[in-house]
């Protein structure tokens, strides 16, 4: 067990599969508005204030299903948003899709990405 204050390691970017890397990325830097720092067909970076997000190509992607209560979840994001309304709207027309199984009970929107990975949306805390 590390016993030292100071942390051995620090996060500086996630590195997500996708059958699209640019058109991955696209679709997140519209939704966090971020920019793209790297583009090639197999591989493109996002970043995002502080948080650099790799989308990687992997032939014969397969998307989870969602929910997938058989299988492992890869990832999934949650993203702070002012109002869970109008943002399903905007991610839904950037390509998003929402899909019919929502546990959060309005707490908060399950969409998939147009990669079918799942991601939230949740109300940015007030205050």
């Amino acid at each position: 067990m590390l016993t030292d204050m100071t942390a051995p390691a620090e996060l500086i970017m996630i590195n997500l599969d996708s059958p699209d890397p640019v058109a991955h990325a696209e679709f997140y830097r519209q939704l966090l508005d971020g920019e793209i720092t790297h583009s090639e067909p197999a591989y493109t970076m996002l970043r995002t204030g502080t948080t650099t997000i790799g989308f990687e190509l992997v032939d014969g992607y397969q998307p989870p299903a969602w929910p997938d209560t058989a299988g492992a979840k890869r990832y999934h994001l949650d993203l702070y948003v002012d109002d869970l309304a109008e943002a399903e709207e905007l991610f839904v027309a950037a390509g998003a899709t929402r899909p019919d199984f929502q546990p959060g009970a309005g707490r908060w929107v399950v969409l998939t990405d147009p990669a079918g990975q799942p991601f939230c949306i949740c109300p940015r805390p007030q205050g």
